[in-house]
């Protein structure tokens, strides 16, 4: 469904990011600027509660991931380190998200929740590195219920709304949250284990 959006989204980003480039900031600046904020943000509203404050201005910061892109493509300035870069920022971006969560719930004495936002964060870069650890020997690993983009809508959306008071919805999203990280972790694990199988079958012994 987010691939789907993404070409709107884009349509919606390219004015933003043909004025920034005719003003000569490049695509990498914006990535570092988009982490910075959305770190910054996470620490300090969500220590303070500030649950849907907090989840707006990280939005705002969090499209800077789709913003450079963007640049790059129309400036014609991508390259394999500002996609080195973008991949190692996008990991402190979700730190910073879910350790504001960790802090919050540790302060309001929600002990297990804040091992649930753990979990997930810990999860969620086993995903990325699992897959990046694939191509690095040669595999391809596509595979799974929940990437990224997945992982920041419903950490999200469910922090947003249960800022606005919604009740069970903060915990609700990131228990299944959790449980999808889990399963995409299996899934890319087995996905790799069968290539790395097939790969040997085929060596000559």
């Amino acid at each position: 469904m987010l691939k789907l959006l993404r070409p709107a989204v884009t349509r919606i980003l390219t004015p933003l990011g043909r004025a920034l480039a005719r003003r000569g900031i490049s695509p990498n600046v914006v990535t570092a600027v988009g982490t910075l904020g959305t770190v910054v943000a996470a620490l300090f509203f969500y220590p303070r509660g500030q649950l849907f404050p907090g989840t707006v201005v990280i939005t705002i910061f969090v499209l800077a991931d789709l913003l450079d892109g963007v640049m790059a493509r129309m400036a014609g300035q991508g390259s394999l380190w500002g996609a080195f870069l973008d991949s190692t920022l996008d990991r402190v971006g979700d730190a910073g998200i879910f350790s504001g969560l960790v802090i919050w719930f540790m302060v309001d004495g929600q002990q297990v929740l804040a091992g649930v936002a753990l979990f997930c964060l810990v999860a969620g870069a086993l995903v990325s590195y699992i897959k990046a650890r694939a191509e690095g020997i040669g595999l391809k690993c596509d595979v799974g219920l929940v990437e990224r983009p997945e992982r920041l809508v419903v950490g999200l959306v469910s922090t947003g709304l249960g800022g606005l008071g919604v009740p069970y919805v903060l915990p609700v999203g990131l228990w299944l949250l959790a449980v999808a990280s889990a399963v995409t972790v299996v899934q890319r694990l087995l996905h790799v284990r069968r290539q790395a199988v097939s790969a040997a079958s085929r060596t000559p012994r």
